[in-house]
């Protein structure tokens, strides 16, 4: 019997709402932009999950790869955001950014999972059935920001 808890809602549950606008135009996200430390590892860690950084990336101060959807991830290192506001520092306390990314199956997220591991990713929580009906596993990135891997568990699990 499912627990009397709350419901968890995701994207997909959550009805469309409509884009906020800022005077006669109307927003929408384009890019989700990280400032990381190591550019040849992250680049390196992130191209085993899918986005296609140019040849070079990895010597790069500010690289960018289009995302399925029209949406780009871009990665900064520390010292090319220094050298634009010369008093910025990277958090003390570990990654404070969370990504997710859908596998085509369960058994994709425990592939993937094991893959990312065995290359030199630190494993936060490894797979399991999640309650609200995914498999699930988070590993972090080189800078420490999690990275979740989920897909939908077959119907009746």
């Amino acid at each position: 019997m499912p627990s009397a808890g709350p419901r968890v809602r995701f994207v997909q549950d959550t009805p469309a709402r409509p884009r906020p606008t800022v005077g006669r135009m109307s927003t929408r996200f384009d890019a989700i932009g990280m400032v990381v430390s190591d550019m040849a590892a992250s680049v390196a860690f992130y191209r085993r999950l899918g986005p296609a950084f140019p040849e070079g990336a990895e010597a790069e101060g500010h690289v960018e790869a289009e995302l399925p959807g029209g949406m780009r991830l871009m990665l900064d290192t520390e010292e090319t955001v220094r050298s634009f506001h010369p008093g910025w520092r990277p958090p003390s306390d570990g990654g404070r950014t969370s990504l997710a990314v859908r596998c085509d199956s369960p058994a994709e997220v425990d592939a993937l999972f094991a893959e990312l591991v065995e290359s030199g990713a630190r494993a936060e929580l490894k797979p399991w059935d999640a309650v609200w009906g995914q498999r699930y596993a988070v590993v972090l990135d080189p800078d420490g920001n999690g990275v979740d891997l989920f897909a939908p568990l077959p119907a009746g699990d």
